[in-house]
């Protein structure tokens, strides 16, 4: 059997007895062609199964047509469905996408930006890493010319578009809710400070604790890093001493986590001597033991919405730009780690 023919734009021009030209604008959805034309042209390219050319297209108009994403991990529930909606959205418009994992590293971010760089990809999205509190090699890409888009992790140094939830009401919120369940000592165990997402959620933290006439005790604060032992060393520093908090707001999905397997290791019931709270967007909460209370980031929409800016900064044929930052709601779950059983 010989190789199945791939139907080209001259294919449809020799059946329609069409200009090749004709047929190209036609199949981009160009309003300069007869609406007739172009409906024609459009039904017998899916008819015959014609896909666009990416080699060509990339030559043509100058872009690779790929876009970068650089994520902390992509194992991470946040990451992965982020990364879903920005392929849909991508793949919809003729783009591809290639992933890179920074690790939680600075210096693997700062080498991951190079190598998309050198790939000349048309664009990049990112969420920062836990280690990077400097932003030059986000600024070189700007310089070049490459349209660079933030999400969930984002620096204000940068300008370009942001794409966050409301973290201060999602923590505010969850503090509240640990308040009504009569929580006085209420631990915040969170990342490096210097990230947009760990200063929003503590100032949400700490207002809703002000709000209720509670003092805030900064020694309940703790900044984690992502080390394993290490994280797991700072929970147990909290609840190995008598004078231990009675409830935690978890900022990331691996604390809350590390916070359950801790807390079973100490012999802790959880919620009655401890009841935890965290952002968490792992769709297997509900079947943990006990079923983890989390606040929930809506993360394809903040893919699709990311890579819908991305786009729009790729394409568009004006020089004048102006970025926004949009901000999306969260909902909360709760569940048996926070709710107290009834008697």
């Amino acid at each position: 059997m010989g190789d199945q023919h791939i139907v080209t734009i001259k294919d449809i021009s020799k059946q329609l007895k069409l200009s090749i030209s004709t047929v190209s604008r036609a199949l981009r959805g160009g309003t300069e062609i007869r609406k007739e034309t172009r409906e024609l042209v459009q039904q017998l390219a899916a008819e015959l199964d014609y896909r666009p050319n990416p080699i060509a297209l990339s030559l043509k108009e100058k872009r690779s047509k790929v876009i970068g994403v650089i994520v902390p991990e992509i194992a991470n529930n946040f990451c992965s469905s982020t990364i879903a909606g920005i392929e849909e959205v991508a793949y919809s418009r003729g783009y591809y996408v290639t992933i890179f994992q920074s690790h939680e590293s600075y210096e693997r971010e700062v080498i991951n930006t190079q190598l998309l760089s050198a790939r000349r990809v048309d664009g990049l999205i990112i969420s920062v890493s836990n280690e990077t509190n400097r932003y030059q090699h986000l600024s070189s890409l700007i310089e070049k010319e490459i349209p660079l888009v933030m999400f969930d992790r984002v620096c204000s140094e940068i300008q370009t578009h942001k794409v966050v939830v409301n973290d201060y009401a999602a923590a505010f919120n969850a503090t509240e809710h640990l308040v009504e369940q009569g929580h006085r000592d209420i631990a915040h165990i969170t990342i490096a400070n210097f990230l947009s997402i760990t200063q929003n959620r503590k100032r949400g933290y700490e207002d809703a604790l002000k709000k209720h006439g509670i003092p805030i005790n900064k020694s309940r604060i703790v900044h984690c890093n992502f080390n394993t032992v290490e994280m797991d060393r700072s929970i147990r520093s909290l609840f190995e001493s008598k004078n231990r908090p009675t409830a935690i707001i978890a900022s990331v999905e691996r604390i809350a986590i590390r916070c359950l397997n801790v807390l079973m290791e100490l012999k802790l019931n959880i919620p009655e001597d401890v009841a935890i709270i965290g952002f968490s967007d792992n769709p297997l909460n509900n079947i943990l033991k006990p079923a983890l209370s989390c606040i929930r980031q809506p993360t394809f929409e903040i893919g699709k919405k990311s890579a819908e800016l991305l786009l729009e900064l790729i394409e568009e044929k004006t020089t004048e730009k102006s970025f926004q930052t949009v901000e999306l709601g969260t909902t909360m779950d709760l569940m048996e780690s926070s709710l107290y059983k009834k008697q």
